[in-house]
């Protein structure tokens, strides 16, 4: 019949039904705040770049959330509206990490914990969690969401291999900046340049959690970001923070970065290792690239001290050298010093005061030794640690008796060279002729801050 079918006997199939677009997954990412009394998360605070880092990841494929709790932002109590709630914890906040994980799970949510705690202590973390992220996120990344949206969710995320760097992306900003509270966060804007550290300070969690291998980013990826943020605030005079643990390790990827940042008219800070600037020549370029401060990590002016935490690229006989270099360049420095390990005495007070107001340091930091969980430090001082009570795991806190100190004895020095060194008088020798901006005010603040410490704070 030529393949005519009568009308008849024609088969009419309906309409299939239009399948229904799968719904997008919704996280809630929470930044908790600590219930520590001492200086963390109190006035204005950093914008956190690693978990701002999740949610430009996560929201290509999911509706995003973000709750930060030190700018004020509310955690709620329900949490239906949500598939995943993910939670970021240092040591010292992780207990309120925990309580918030917990009462998401009762409810049936899936919960991520990552950070800095739960890597080093992933037993522990297992406990509140689904999934505990193992370091950074973006090396398994793709592994964990492919999971989420299967509902095949692993105990654990740890990549065999950290990602390059060289490909990353911006964060996006808008994810934090849209809190009605985000007018808490500092003016300083976090980037990043590289990862990791291959010092090994005994002390420290950075090699677990970026590796000791030193990874860098792209340099036109660095400028780039830094114009978008002077785009997005109309004004070239911003202030960048590199929230690098050492941004110095490969001079020439430095140099590099330093070179192509001229003419920007960015100002920034950033960590950096004090043998590199050894050579003046580094502190030259940093000035002529717009750096307004440098955090270099003295630790210690004693020597026994800094072979103690093995830290061999400080060479205190060259601490003045350095910073000479730095202050010839009209460049400010926040010191690090940290008190308390088994080589002190109350001498080595009188000598961080003594090097202190020699060199004019602008902004001096004074931290308590504490063993973090999951370093070598703590394993070598676990029998000798007091409580294990991770809301004052903050440096702020005495955590173990120093061989050499009594509690009372120790307490009462490290009050008496914070109240010295931010008197008024010792303020304005240190800070005479020095730029007027926010390091004086640091230093105001710091004046009437340490007035008001007392010994029973630090237990």
């Amino acid at each position: 019949m030529n393949g005519f079918v009568p009308s008849e006997q024609v088969s009419i199939l309906p309409n299939p039904t239009p399948a229904k677009p799968t719904r997008r997954k919704r996280w809630l990412l929470i930044q908790p705040k600590s219930r520590t009394n001492l200086m963390v998360d109190s006035g204005k605070v950093s914008i956190p770049l690693n978990l701002m880092m999740v949610g430009t990841l996560a929201q290509k494929h999911f509706d995003v959330e973000f709750i930060d709790e030190r700018i004020g932002d509310k955690v709620p109590q329900d949490f239906s509206p949500y598939d995943v709630v993910a939670i970021t914890a240092r040591t010292l906040n992780v207990s309120k990490a925990y309580e918030i994980a917990d009462r998401a799970l009762a409810q049936g949510k899936r919960v991520i914990l990552g950070g800095t705690h739960p890597t080093m202590l992933f037993e522990e973390a297992k406990e509140h969690a689904t999934s505990v992220v193992f370091g950074e996120v973006e090396s398994v990344w793709d592994a964990l969401r492919e999971d989420v949206e299967r509902d095949t969710m692993k105990p654990q995320y740890r990549a065999g291999t950290f990602k390059s760097m060289q490909e990353m992306d911006r964060p996006d900003f808008n994810i934090v900046l849209r809190s009605p509270n985000s007018k808490n966060y500092s003016f300083r804007i976090p980037l990043l340049a590289t990862k990791g550290c291959p010092v090994g300070c005994n002390f420290c969690t950075t090699p677990t959690i970026y590796g000791k291998s030193f990874r860098t980013r792209d340099t036109d990826r660095v400028v780039n970001e830094i114009k978008f943020h002077q785009d997005r605030l109309g004004k070239k005079d911003i202030h960048i923070s590199f929230m690098d643990d050492n941004i110095s390790f490969k001079p020439a990827f430095m140099e590099e970065l330093l070179n192509a940042m001229i003419g920007l008219g960015a100002k920034w800070n950033a960590n950096i290792s004090m043998n590199f600037l050894e050579n003046p020549k580094v502190a030259e370029l940093a000035k002529e690239a717009g750096c307004e401060l440098l955090n270099i990590g003295f630790e210690s002016v004693t020597p026994e001290t800094i072979k103690y935490v093995h830290k061999g690229s400080n060479r205190i006989s060259r601490y003045d050298e350095v910073v000479a270099n730095v202050h010839r360049q009209g460049i400010g420095i926040q010191g690090y010093f940290i008190f308390g390990f088994d080589t002190d005495t109350p001498a080595s007070f009188q000598g961080t005061y003594d090097f202190i107001m020699r060199n004019r340091i602008e902004f001096p930091v004074f931290t308590i030794a504490t063993p973090f969980p999951g370093t070598p430090w703590f394993e070598e001082m676990k029998p000798r640690i007091e409580h294990f009570n991770w809301d004052k795991y903050d440096t702020y806190h005495y955590i173990y008796k120093p061989a050499k100190m009594e509690r009372e004895e120790f307490l009462h020095n490290f009050i008496k060279i914070q109240r010295e060194i931010y008197s008024w008088k010792n303020i304005w020798y240190r800070m005479k002729g020095k730029p007027f901006n926010w390091v004086w005010m640091v230093n105001v603040a710091m004046h009437y801050f340490t007035r008001q410490l007392k010994p029973q704070m630090f237990l």
